[in-house]
């Protein structure tokens, strides 16, 4: 049997939200779920696996509550998670600028955004906390940027056409996690959480049937220890490092997640991946990562390719009459500011008719020459100063003078492990939380809303649903010496032990590296069905060879970040043979996942509502063993399914 043959199980059923009136769900969920008494609280163990904006905000609101929180993270210090990179802003149905903007516009930009593959409850839940996430954030002091007047200002984002995205210039993610930060260290000095830096986590502990505990790796030291709660929250971002080039920093991973999905957590959709459109092109094989610029910039910015093929021209020797601006051609309603997915296709299609530009041939102009002529150098200098500063530091251009080269890169993940209304996965006691689950985005996430799910679910929802699990369960302590506990530990080290005795003759790197361009040529942008069974077949092999011929040196007792990265990659191997197996049997295009057999006369996404109505979530099985398709059916009943069309 081979690993794309795989079988249909029973369905998965969130049992979790609400029916009734979606205005009011949230609402009755509150009110529905049962309390833990404050005394209580101060008995109850959580342990949060994760410091960016879901697993900071988690920490910190749930030891604010009273509950003892143990808090990890591979980084020397919470704020340096990867959420600290986020640059444009943060989503809000605020309606300050009077634009017709609601928390019920939200809801349908962002389910229309996701391409019909979201979950109306969970998104009109997000919707309706954004509203209370900016006025925490302005109470903490998050320096979000004002008009003349003290106003918060607001700019657009892609597949929008209101303003609702809240900013502080480029650089939105590291105020709002600063923002977090401060509220979790006020909480470490009080005594409620417990800060664990630089340790990885490497297993997941159950105990008759739910997740009870983390088995971690101090990466300084190399210890292996065990520590026990009576839940676990994982907020460990998303998996985009697959590609092994992507906008990620290089430390994130999905290990955490994978363990939990070894261990029983169904992972849904993940196939679901973004391509930004606006990152800094590829520009040789020395690269290691690849660099966002916000979308932030599509606002001002023109995207635009020559009209002509191998026109080699400086780009201000070219004239607009032989200017191609193709997304404004293509999409007149509206215009730069399409979806990313989109606008992603658009400037590979132009640069598959070799009208790209740069030396690969792979790039397209972002240019700001109009925006500087109505609006003044100072006032785009205002905006996205630091933005130009950057590309100019990377790149050697002057995006004031010379229009910027982008192209699309690997930047966020839709999928993850499958979770309900109340962020619960299939093991009872185990949460995930932000980009870490799958629930909010559907098929493509709209730009802005990864900042707001992340502080949605870990101020706003989280806080409220763990407490319904933690009183409605007798939860015995479990001893530290628990067979579960020790078998936990002795695979941990069994898998340490295996990476450094196989002594093979090619790097941990090199693996990533190949990894890489199978991802990315094969479950990248558009995908086939004879590409995605050869790229099974080609990952499959190259598991096999990882665990036979991949070379660790030195010790597990000791720092060593060959052994981080093999375990990391190792999982990552996996996930991508479950990747390509999701984008086979998913033989529709919807958001980023576009299919070269599934789109219409003119090149868009075509779905198939009566068959794909659904989120695909994946029993694991083995390693290379065919997994277990289990279907949550979406039913849409406010915002009916539709073409998607941005014209």
């Amino acid at each position: 049997m081979s690993y794309s043959d795989y079988t249909v199980g029973t369905p998965v059923v969130d049992k979790a939200a609400p029916d009734g009136p979606i205005e009011t769900r949230w609402e009755r969920r509150k009110f529905g779920v049962k309390l833990v008494n404050p005394a209580n609280k101060r008995k109850v163990k959580i342990i949060v696996v994760g410091t960016g904006l879901a697993g900071g905000a988690a920490a910190a609101t749930l030891g604010e509550a009273g509950y003892h929180v143990t808090s990890f993270c591979y980084q020397d210090s919470p704020r340096r998670a990867h959420s600290i990179a986020a640059q444009g802003g943060i989503n809000a149905a605020k309606n300050y600028r009077n634009d017709g903007d609601s928390v019920y516009r939200l809801f349908y930009d962002t389910v229309k955004g996701g391409d019909f593959r979201a979950r109306e409850s969970n998104v009109h839940r997000l919707a309706e906390v954004s509203r209370q996430i900016i006025d925490q954030c302005v109470a903490q002091g998050v320096p979000f940027a004002r008009e003349y007047g003290g106003l918060l200002d607001t700019r657009s984002f892609g597949g929008v056409q209101v303003s609702r995205t809240f900013y502080a210039r480029g650089q939105t993610g590291q105020q709002l996690l600063i923002g977090a930060y401060q509220a979790l260290e006020r909480q470490v000095k009080a005594g409620t959480v417990h800060m664990h830096t630089r340790h990885e986590m490497l297993e997941l502990i159950i105990v008759e049937g739910r997740a009870r505990g983390v088995v971690v790796r101090d990466m300084i030291s190399g210890e292996i220890s065990s520590h026990l709660a009576d839940a676990v929250v994982l907020a460990t971002g998303g998996y985009g490092n697959v590609f092994y080039l992507s906008t990620n920093a290089k430390g994130c991973n999905v290990t955490a997640n994978w363990r939990a999905h070894r261990k029983g957590a169904l992972f849904a959709n993940p196939c679901f991946t973004q391509i930004h459109p606006t990152c800094i092109p590829v520009s040789g094989d020395h690269q290691s990562k690849l660099t966002l610029m916000s979308e932030s910039l599509r606002n001002d910015g023109r995207v635009w390719v020559p009209k002509a093929l191998g026109d080699t021209r400086k780009p201000k020797d070219i004239p607009h009459s032989e200017r191609d601006y193709f997304l404004e051609r293509k999409y007149p309603s509206f215009g730069n500011l399409v979806p990313r997915d989109i606008a992603s296709r658009a400037a590979k299609e132009v640069c598959d008719e070799k009208r790209g530009v740069g030396p690969s041939g792979l790039g397209v102009y972002l240019d700001f020459d109009d925006a500087i002529q109505r609006l003044g150098r100072g006032a785009v200098e205002a905006k996205y100063g630091n933005l130009f500063e950057m590309y100019e530091r990377i790149t050697g251009e002057n995006p004031y003078e010379t229009p910027m080269r982008i192209f699309p890169a690997v930047h966020y993940t839709m999928g993850g492990l499958w979770v309900d209304y109340d962020l619960q996965s299939t093991i009872p006691g185990m949460y995930v939380a932000g980009e870490a689950n799958f629930s909010d985005h559907g098929a493509n996430r709209l730009g802005a809303s990864a900042l707001m799910q992340g502080l949605s679910d870990g101020y706003f929802v989280l806080p409220v649903t763990i407490g319904d699990y933690l009183a409605s369960n007798t939860l015995p302590e479990v001893a530290p010496d628990a067979p579960e506990v020790l078998e936990a530990e002795a695979a941990v080290k069994e898998r340490i032990d295996k990476f450094l005795s196989i002594n093979g003759t090619r790097t941990v790197d090199s693996f990533h590296r190949e990894l890489g361009h199978i991802m990315w040529d094969y479950c990248g942008m558009e995908r086939t069905e004879e590409g995605l069974l050869k790229a099974i077949d080609l990952l499959a092999e190259l598991r096999r060879e990882f665990w036979s011929n991949v070379k660790v040196p030195g010790k597990g007792a000791e720092l060593n970040q060959s052994l981080e990265k093999a375990g990391r990659v190792a999982d990552f191997i996996e996930l991508g043979e479950l990747m390509c197996l999701d984008a086979l049997h998913r033989r529709e295009s919807c958001g980023g996942h576009f299919r070269g057999e599934s789109q219409t006369e003119d090149g868009e996404a075509q779905r198939d509502d009566e068959n794909f109505a659904y989120a695909g979530a994946w029993e694991y099985t083995g390693a290379g063993s065919a997994p277990v398709l289990h279907k949550e059916e979406l039913n849409f009943e406010y915002v009916h399914p539709t073409q998607r069309s941005y014209k």
